[in-house]
């Protein structure tokens, strides 16, 4: 199962989302693909993403070989926290590292991206990112990290510090939607479908 988990503000009408729906599809494996609208609160969109892979576990999934979580910017601090726990691999796409900082001018009333349907983003959603704080990744190896260099929210270097040991690449330029995701998805996809993924 490949479990999709979008930035802040974003939906699974992201471009990146429905790039990767389709290219799961036109695989044959759409019945592997799941990509839900998180809730604004973090520690409820963590407790949906446990009853996901749960509910997954629950019809013969085995997380530490057959679950893949993507999460892109702040869905990539979800997704470093669900693969600690869950022991599964991960892939992050220009992930936040720190969002209690880059996410603390962005409380109070905001819309979403692909609609103009309002959200409130409380001052206790910090709180609740600062619990899933993790340490870096016990097995890199679990790991493949797409970072730009032309990120223009969050900070590359953070997350080449972050991420040290893992797959993935270092894109010179780009931006922090990776408008150019179509030319390496290719290599996320290498990675999440793996028939022999790495071991922890």
């Amino acid at each position: 199962m490949i479990l999709y988990l979008h930035g802040f503000r974003s939906s699974p009408q992201s471009f990146k989302a429905r790039m990767l729906g389709q290219a799961m599809k036109d695989r044959g494996l759409e019945d592997r693909w799941v990509c839900p609208q998180l809730p604004a609160s973090p520690a409820r969109a963590i407790a949906l993403c446990n009853r996901l892979i749960e509910q997954a576990r629950d019809n013969g999934l085995t997380p530490e070989t057959d679950l893949v979580v993507i999460g892109s910017s702040l869905g990539g601090y979800y997704a470093n926290w669900l693969a600690e726990q869950w022991r599964c691999r991960a892939v992050v796409l220009n992930p936040a590292i720190y969002p209690t900082r880059t996410l603390a001018d962005q409380t109070g009333q905001l819309t979403y991206y692909h609609s103009d349907e309002p959200f409130e983003f409380l001052p206790e959603y910090l709180d609740e990112l600062a619990e899933l704080a993790t340490g870096k990744p016990t097995h890199p190896e679990r790991y493949f990290l797409l970072a730009c260099k032309g990120d223009e929210v969050l900070d590359w270097r953070d997350m080449a510090d972050w991420y040290a040991g893992s797959h993935g690449r270092i894109i010179d330029g780009g931006d922090h939607g990776i408008s150019d995701f179509e030319r390496w998805m290719p290599d996320v996809l290498d990675f999440a479908l793996a028939t022999h993924p790495a071991k922890p």
